[in-house]
């Protein structure tokens, strides 16, 4: 009452007395105002207040209302989270300096903060708080919250700084001790919090908490059975996270009891750290299921351990390897010791690791590295093993059946040790044989010798000699190669060995190539009385027979030969039938000779020899002087054979019937044909020779001359000059002088285009550039052969030109040419020859349509060689494969592993490997792959490739670890095929993303 009597003395003295009664009105009804907003502020109305206090602000003179309505305006600021709020608070303090609330609102605000869990906000007001005017109580609730606040922002050292302050505090002793030992627990000082959580009073408070916390501290302190016991305590009243993590302790805690059997139930119910597992995790797992004989089960959960590089991952991955031996899986387990063998953690597991390795790349295969590399590399590695004697014996023989000569060939080189001697012989041999497949037949001659100069094995002493004899055969080397064939036979062992069988046939093959047809008989009839199941080889003995005695004029013994290669009805019957009824004709029996080939005619229309016979039909017709039957004949030879070699000598023979028979007319027809159709020919020679004669003897001269001039062929006044230069290089030509030759048919084609030799000389001319290296000299020379009407040498030129322009990758210009020797030719061999090359440019010229084309043609063909079929297979499926037509490419492929040999075995295989993948036969894929592994190591891309597939496989088998192995080591081991690596990298990080999902140990 004095305080407001002075003031309203104060005011008496200033102003009237009308405007003391207003001014006392005003500021009763402030406070009134006041109070509500106060009672509104309480009840946590904070938008409402802050509107009255507001109010109440602007309406008072009153200061140390106005302070305390901006107090609250603040407050309410902060409460409400409206923007500036915290520049309010500071505007408050800064406006009225001698409130009494100042230090109150720093203090509120840190308390408001702190109740809605915002502790930096927090710490930040309470770092602005006067700390000297606070009671006890209010000291205590500073500290604790302070402390606590840094407690949850993880500041463990200002955390303690201020929960000690409070340790022997009634009110917050109990949770600054729980704190302090969460702090002590969390850096792993288990003793201190232990004596914290002893000294908390209220322990059932923190008690599901502390129980946890204590488990786990008892098994960090490695007292597993105390932990035991707590966890099990702990785990009925836990959530289901704090279930999860004891279940972890407790599992993890009877492992390291090494009571297995009870590790297992909790070690399961384990749910990982945010739903992921890490490497030890999935160890210790896998290792429980291990010791507890489940193999499967701990396969399942090693091979979830992926890139580990530690002593968990080693031994792990030594223990899945283990378990695959348990379970028979023995290509796994190479791959689960090989990664154990590459850690240096525990040196003993190490080394036991890298020695199964070694035995497993032995007994499997290895489709890394070769199986004497792994061997030595052992050896190098452990030289005073006790396994020593063991692994030497297995090295020896390892170069065998590792089956990847090349490099085991490369490693004997260089280590020629005298225990080495045998393995090289036969290592040698038998990289001589995968070169003779692959048709480096010079490659597979060196080898041979090789083979044969060691000389330890008498047995594969005399095999390489039979496979040197090929060789040489392939080589035209005929005659070394019937001396190396009789050497063969004349070694001990020779009987014993496979190729035994087969020497009479190749001798006597190498016999008929030299022409020396008695020993070529000999020995195709000693083979003939041995062999038993080779119908197709015993089918073309007897052909060949007959064709010695044939050549050799014994014409009945011939004809029996082929009497019989008829019977064993093979492909080329034929021939067979076509060479029997030639050689009645040889002796004497025309008529029956006229039987046969008329009975061939009809049985074999579409058969290569079909114009032969009618040739020789229509000839045996004219030496019996039926001119109607034989100009009957020759004309079914022209009409049904247009494209015949025998078409111009047949009219050609019509002609000199009618000439012979004085029909001077009708000769001249035929005369004239054969000169118009047939330009430069042997036949349009003879013809225009013979036509003159009957112009001449009909006093006709002028108008043969004008019929001449026609002929650009026929140059009457140079014809001494044409002859003379041509006969000159003839001779050169003749006594194989080439140089010289070469000279002289190049002037006559230059000063004779056209000549009458014109067609000879240029034929020869690109035979002895073809002979002498000159191949694109040739071209010019073959092309105007090919370019005349059909002659002798049309078809040995246009196979020529082929050869030419194919071994110069020359394709555009190869396919017209080979497209003609294909429709032109009379030899089977050439007819394929061009198919089989047409198929071959088209695909390289991505021509796959037309690839496809031409490799049925081949296919289609039964004469063709398994070599062949299968060059045409894979063209089929490789075709298929580019044009995104797998289920033909799947056929083609399956059709080629029945023949296939070498690479072309390899790829069919990687293919098969491939398309069971893709049906999801995982299993039965990686069976194909582990057989390229160890049969075909030698092919390392379909190794590599196949190797991927494998991966593939793996995670398709829910096998982590040897999927991710295998790419690795894909990456790792054949840098020199990108693509390869590629892929693997690819598949690599489309495993490792999926897998981090669940397993936190895995980083991309």
């Amino acid at each position: 009452m004095i305080k407001v009597f002075r003031l309203s003395l104060f005011l008496l003295s200033a102003v009237p007395a009308v405007s003391v009664a207003q001014q006392s009105a005003i500021y009763t009804h402030d406070l009134k105002e006041f109070e509500k907003a106060q009672a509104l502020y309480k009840d946590k109305q904070y938008q409402s207040a802050q509107i009255i206090f507001e109010k109440v602000k602007t309406s008072t003179n009153n200061q140390e209302v106005q302070a305390d309505c901006a107090y609250y305006i603040a407050n309410c600021a902060i409460r409400l989270n409206q923007f500036g709020a915290d520049a309010m608070i500071e505007r408050f303090v800064e406006d009225y300096p001698t409130s009494t609330k100042q230090n109150q609102a720093y203090i509120e605000v840190a308390h408001y903060y702190f109740g809605e869990g915002n502790y930096p906000k927090a710490i930040e007001w309470f770092d602005k708080a006067d700390t000297s005017s606070m009671s006890n109580a209010e000291m205590e609730r500073y500290n604790f919250q302070k402390g606590y606040a840094y407690f949850t922002i993880k500041n463990n050292k200002e955390a303690q700084k201020y929960l000690n302050k409070v340790v022997n505090s009634q009110t917050y002793g109990s949770q600054a001790k729980y704190y302090l030992g969460y702090i002590s627990y969390e850096s792993d000082d288990y003793n201190s919090a232990n004596q914290y959580f002893e000294q908390v009073n209220d322990k059932d408070k923190y008690k599901e908490k502390m129980g946890y916390f204590q488990a786990d501290m008892n098994f960090k302190l490695g007292n597993f059975q105390k932990a035991i016991d707590l966890g099990l305590e702990q785990l009925p009243k836990s959530s289901a996270a704090e279930k999860s993590e004891l279940s972890k302790i407790i599992g993890e805690s009877y492992f390291n009891l090494k009571q297995y059997d009870k590790a297992l139930p909790y070690l399961q119910d384990y749910k990982g750290k945010k739903g992921k597992w890490n490497n030890t995790d999935f160890y210790q797992l896998g290792y429980t299921y291990y010791k507890n004989g489940d193999y499967e089960n701990a396969i399942s959960q090693f091979n979830k351990i992926i890139n580990g590089q530690d002593s968990v991952a080693q031994n792990a991955y030594y223990h899945l390897a283990e378990c695959y031996l348990k379970t028979d899986r023995k290509q796994e387990a190479l791959n689960a010791f090989k990664t154990a063998s590459e850690m240096e953690f525990d040196l003993k597991i190490q080394e036991d690791a890298f020695l199964n390795y070694a035995k497993l790349s032995y007994e499997l295969g290895n489709p890394y590295q070769s199986v004497p590399e792994v061997l030595n590399t052992y050896l190098a590695k452990y030289p005073n093993t006790p396994y020593k004697q063991e692994i030497n014996n297995l090295l020896i023989s390892s170069y065998i059946t590792s089956k990847n000569y090349t490099e085991a060939l490369a490693l004997l080189e260089k280590n020629k040790t005298a225990e080495n001697r045998l393995a090289y012989q036969k290592v040698a041999f038998y990289r001589g044989l995968e070169l003779y497949t692959d048709g480096d037949y010079q490659g597979a001659f060196d080898l041979f010798k090789k083979s044969i100069s060691e000389n330890k094995d008498q047995k594969f002493t005399a095999r390489a000699t039979f496979w040197k004899a090929e060789t040489e055969y392939n080589l035209d080397q005929y005659n070394e190669a019937m001396l190396s064939f009789k050497q063969f036979m004349g070694y001990n062992e020779a009987a014993s060995t496979p190729e035994y069988a087969n020497v009479n046939y190749n001798l006597a093959y190498s016999y008929f190539k030299l022409k020396e047809y008695d020993n070529a008989i000999t020995h195709f009839t000693d083979y003939l009385s041995t062999v038993k199941n080779d119908n197709t080889r015993k089918t073309d003995a007897y052909l060949r027979l007959g064709d010695c005695n044939f050549i050799s004029a014994k014409y009945w013994p011939a004809m029996d030969a082929y009497n019989k290669a008829i019977e064993m009805n093979g492909v080329h019957s034929d021939y067979a039938a076509f060479q029997k009824g030639i050689s009645y004709g040889f002796v004497g029996r025309n008529e029956k000779k006229i039987e046969d080939l008329e009975a061939f005619a009809k049985k074999y229309p579409n058969s290569q020899y079909a114009d032969d016979a009618l040739y020789e039909l229509g000839n045996t017709y004219t030496n019996e002087n039926n001119e109607q039957k034989a100009i009957g004949t020759y004309d079914k030879l022209i009409a049904n054979y247009s494209s015949s070699s025998y078409k111009s000598k047949s009219i050609l023979k019509q002609g000199l019937i009618y000439y012979n028979n004085n029909k001077s007319e009708p000769a001249l027809v035929k005369f004239k044909k054969v000169a118009a159709d047939f330009p430069n020919s042997p036949e349009a020679l003879q013809a225009v020779a013979t036509a003159r004669l009957i112009y001449v003897d009909n006093g006709r001269i002028d108008e043969y001359t004008e019929w001449v001039k026609t002929l650009s062929y026929v140059e009457v006044s140079n014809a001494d000059l044409d002859n003379t230069t041509y006969e000159s290089a003839e001779k050169q030509y003749l006594m194989n002088n080439t140089k010289q030759a070469i000279a002289g048919f190049s002037s006559y084609v230059a000063k004779f285009p056209n000549g009458l030799h014109a067609l000879k000389a240029n034929f020869y001319l690109a035979q002895l550039y073809f002979a002498d290296g000159l191949e694109s000299n040739s071209v010019k020379h073959y092309e105007f052969v090919i370019n005349q009407a059909r002659n002798e040498f049309t078809e040995q030129a246009l196979a020529r030109l082929c050869q030419v322009h194919l071994k110069a990758k020359d394709y555009q210009n190869a396919i017209p040419v080979l497209k003609r020797l294909e429709t032109e030719a009379e030899f089977p061999q050439n007819v394929t020859y061009a198919q089989s090359n047409l198929m071959k440019a088209y695909y390289e010229k991505e021509d796959y349509a037309n690839a496809v084309v031409y490799a049925d043609k081949v296919l289609a063909n039964d004469k063709v060689d398994d070599r062949i079929k299968s060059d045409a297979q894979i063209i089929v499926a490789r075709s298929a494969m580019k044009t995104d037509n797998e289920p033909k490419a799947r056929q083609a492929y399956a059709d080629l592993l029945k023949i296939a040999k070498g690479e072309l075995a390899a790829e069919a295989l990687f293919y098969d490997a491939y398309f069971k993948n893709k049906d999801g036969k995982f299993e039965d894929s990686n069976k194909i792959v582990q057989k390229i592994a160890k049969d075909y190591s030698g092919y390392k891309y379909y190794g590599a490739k196949g190797l991927v597939v494998m991966a593939k496989n793996f995670y398709g088998l829910k096998d982590s670890f040897q999927a991710t192995y295998i790419l690795e080591s894909v990456i790792k081991n054949f840098t020199d095929y990108p693509d390869v690596v590629e892929e693997a990298k690819a598949e690599l990080e489309k495993i490792k993303a999926e897998e981090a999902k669940t397993n936190s140990s895995i980083t991309n």
